[in-house]
């Protein structure tokens, strides 16, 4: 267990998980990209060239509340 916190009700000991992104050739995790969103010519966003980090997902076991970290460069 850690001593993270919930910050909607306050509780001591968030859940460690992740989010998944199950799309279409995707690696299996969600990742934060740096900058607002661009779409491309097809409507995909564009990623080219832009810091990318590793989400980290903690949900609090009280009210299900998420926090969501971008941690590590991937």
């Amino acid at each position: 267990m850690n001593n993270y916190t919930c910050t909607c009700c306050g509780t001591v000991g968030l859940t460690e998980g992740f989010v998944e992104d199950a799309g279409q050739s995707a690696p299996g995790y969600a990742r934060w990209i740096e900058g607002a969103l661009e779409r491309g010519i097809l409507g995909g966003a564009k990623r080219m060239s832009r810091p990318r980090r590793q989400i980290e997902a903690f949900r609090c076991p009280k009210c299900g509340h998420l926090e969501l970290f971008a941690t590590s460069a991937v």
